[in-house]
């Protein structure tokens, strides 16, 4: 079977009495007898034409073209200015929408890192992300100071709506002992590479803080569509997967905001189960005891004044 009928064999499993001609010839704006010559195999199908079908359809193209090995990928943009990374938040906003759309849908989160969800509030943290993001990403950005760093209302816009998607959908967020490492180094180097002030390398520290208190409140509410985890056994890696009715959508980071995405229906799955053997390895917070959740919120929180310490001895040796 070649793959013109592979995919016309997919989309027949979709149909209950409707013409095939007919739904081809709709879809694809053509006329019936053009539609007839390509589900009897006299035409082929173009890209756009197969890309049009499989997207209307929602038929995974690796699955049905890939080989076994082989996996379809797309990729978000490159970012080398702010202008791209607004595109960026705009373009994941649209497409995670898309995803979650459903009242079933779950997302899921593997947090090597403070998940990026929660850098969104506008806060003097929502700033420092995006600039140490853009400082990483473009060279030309690196020698800005972050007071001297300024992004538009436009830009805040599309991190809000990110975030308020990621509110309303179902997760599952891991988390380990070295989650809030790098946004707590960053803040620190930074400020020792002349770059950030003593007076807002204090505010961002405190601003994790709080940060991790809302993480901590959310998982105290009853009745909530969010699960905290604590894993302690394995390193973490940023991957997002994302339950739908209808398939496993997995992103993979390859960059410091660059992401593989893929529903490669084996891959998607085998993702799947790992998360939930990391679940069934991990402690769920919000179902956990005063005492089991207090020392993992503790343990951050000293490890903040222990940046914080050190801030201060900074200042106190160069008087």
């Amino acid at each position: 079977m070649n793959n013109q009928e592979l995919l016309l064999k997919a989309i027949r499993k979709q149909l209950s009495a409707a013409s095939l001609n007919d739904e081809i010839a709709t879809i694809l704006n053509i006329s019936y007898d053009a539609a007839h010559r390509r589900v009897s195999g006299k035409s082929k199908f173009s890209i756009e034409e197969t890309v049009t079908l499989a997207n209307h359809y929602n038929i995974s193209l690796d699955a049905l073209f890939a080989q076994k090995e082989k996996v379809i990928i797309e990729k978000t943009i490159e970012i080398t200015s702010l202008k791209e990374m607004l595109l960026y938040f705009k373009n994941s906003a649209i497409q995670i929408t898309e995803l979650t759309n459903s009242p079933h849908s779950v997302l899921y989160y593997s947090a090597k890192d403070i998940p990026l969800f929660y850098f969104m509030e506008g806060t003097i943290v929502s700033k420092f992300k995006a600039y140490v993001w853009l400082s990483m990403l473009n060279e030309s950005q690196s020698k800005e100071t972050f007071e001297n760093f300024v992004i538009d209302e436009s830009f805040m816009e599309h991190m809000q709506k990110l975030k308020k998607i990621y509110e309303n959908v179902k997760v599952i967020e891991i988390w380990n002992d070295t989650t809030i490492n790098s946004s707590l180094q960053q803040i620190s180097y930074f400020y020792e590479a002349g770059l950030l002030s003593f007076k807002n390398a204090m505010a961002l520290f405190l601003d994790i803080k709080r940060m991790l208190s809302v993480v901590k409140n959310k998982s105290n509410k009853p009745d909530s569509n969010y699960s905290f985890f604590y894993n302690e056994l394995i390193l973490l890696n940023n991957n997002i997967l994302i339950k739908s009715e209808v398939k496993l959508t997995m992103f993979i980071p390859y960059t410091l905001l660059g992401y593989f995405i893929t529903d490669h229906k084996e891959s998607c799955e085998n993702v799947h189960q790992f998360f939930n053997q990391q679940i069934a390895n991990s402690k769920l917070l919000n179902q956990a005891g005063i005492r089991d959740q207090n020392q993992f919120f503790n343990r951050a929180d000293r490890k903040i004044d222990y940046y914080i310490e050190k801030l201060n001895n900074q200042v106190d040796i160069q008087f």
